[in-house]
């Protein structure tokens, strides 16, 4: 995590403070559980609770010497608690603590990404009603196609986001579960009913099978969500890009005034945002690999996934939180420019209109061999020679023949292939 990209809601998450904090009433959960059970007396729990508490710069002091976090942790909480102490931690190991508060961290975190989805969906989906029916250009290929609107555009990015949320939402799913079955995850040395307590306390539910470590396929998941998440912004980030670019300028991230573009030009306006996107998505996929790498773990559990959680964890969540909040404000104040989308539609002299011709020609009763030829034939006079499509299709006699003059000035309507755009709405925004 670097300062740049990082915002304080979702750092607050990965802090040791927290993370502390969590191992702590982990710890103290179990605590009334086995109270519950009469392992350890209700009278300690009492204790525990009110002194519970521990310092960080003396955990790191125990830490250099002991070389085992756990262990540092706990050693700080006694010296809090006192005698008492002796009855924390009964019959557990320390991946109970370590990958129930990895879970809770995970479902803290996706809350904060849920919420930036929404913030990114109400931005989409404002803009997209706005330009409903502001006509431009689709492209197949990077070529020009048939029209579109650019609120179509938008609708897509809106359904796209509205499926990333949704696997989100499976995700945290997903990754809420804990495990405090104790070595090797056998409840030799503690009761169910304690991780069963401690996973309620916290919006968990338990691990059916922990091995002693909660299986990395459910955190393997959460980080190739947030890879599929990634994606998509990228989706759009490249769109805009596009978009931006001087030869097209159909929409261009807002420049606000006393912005620099360049250190060299000072004519330049750079689609900065969106580049960093672009990068910042590449730097979150890179996570999803070595998530599924820890899947793969020796017998009943080893450390190689440690070391890699520590840093993706934080990164990922952090990088993405970053994007989308950076992503819903680039959307929101998104400069759109209608008439050189119409511009560039108009740039081809109506070749936009060659399939409708084609349809039109078969409908007519003429073969699509033929149709196609004779369509494709007066559309390389546009390309090669510049000519109005339109008018080669009038000056031809086979295909005027086969449509007539009206027909053909019929099909250059620009509404017919926008008829449907309401239908496209409803089925992503529903009736409004």
């Amino acid at each position: 995590m670097i300062e740049r990209y990082t915002r304080k809601e979702m750092a607050r998450i990965w802090e040791p403070q927290n993370r502390f904090r969590i191992w702590l009433e982990i710890e103290t959960l179990a605590c009334e559980a086995q109270a519950q059970l009469g392992v350890i007396p209700a009278a300690a729990v009492e204790v525990i609770r009110e002194k519970g508490n521990f310092d960080i710069e003396r955990i790191d002091q125990i830490e250099a010497e002991v070389k085992h976090d756990v262990i540092a942790f706990l050693t700080s909480v006694a010296e809090f608690v006192g005698p008492e102490a002796r009855f924390i931690h009964q019959g557990m190991t320390s991946s109970d603590v370590l990958d129930t508060c990895l879970s809770v961290q995970l479902v803290q975190a996706a809350d904060e990404l849920l919420a930036d989805l929404d913030l990114v969906l109400a931005a989409i989906k404002e803009r997209a009603y706005e330009h409903k029916d502001t006509v431009c250009m689709g492209r197949s290929h990077g070529i020009h196609a048939e029209p579109v609107t650019f609120g179509l555009k938008l609708a897509g990015w809106y359904a796209e986001m509205d499926r990333n949320r949704q696997r989100l939402q499976a995700a945290r799913k997903t990754i809420a579960t804990g495990a405090i079955s104790g070595a090797v995850g056998t409840f030799a040395n503690i009761d169910p009913a304690v991780e069963e307590y401690v996973c309620q306390k916290l919006g968990l539910i338990p691990e059916p099978v922990s091995t002693q470590v909660i299986p990395r396929d459910r955190h393997a998941e959460y980080f190739c969500t947030l890879a599929i998440i990634a994606s998509s912004m990228e989706r759009v980030a490249v769109e805009i890009r596009h978009l931006q670019r001087t030869e097209v300028l159909e929409v261009e991230e807002f420049f606000s005034k006393g912005q620099k573009g360049s250190s060299a030009m000072p004519h330049k306006r750079n689609p900065i945002l969106t580049e960093n996107l672009t990068g910042q998505a590449r730097y979150i996929r890179a996570f999803a690999f070595p998530a599924l790498e820890n899947i793969v773990l020796w017998h009943e559990r080893d450390i190689s996934h440690s070391a890699v959680e520590r840093y993706i964890g934080p990164d990922a969540t952090v990088a993405l939180d970053f994007s989308l909040r950076r992503l819903a404000g680039l959307i929101r104040n998104l400069v759109v420019y209608p008439q050189n989308m119409l511009r560039n539609l108009n740039q081809m002299k109506g070749l936009v209109f060659s399939q409708k011709i084609l349809l039109d020609l078969t409908q007519a009763g003429v073969s699509r061999e033929d149709s196609y030829r004779l369509v494709q034939k007066n559309a390389m006079k546009v390309w090669e020679e510049g000519k109005d499509f339109q008018q080669e299709l009038l000056a031809d006699p086979e295909v005027v023949g086969a449509l007539g003059e009206a027909k053909i000035r019929e099909s250059f309507d620009l509404s017919y292939h926008l008829k449907h755009v309401d239908t496209i709405f409803k089925r992503v925004f529903g009736k409004e």
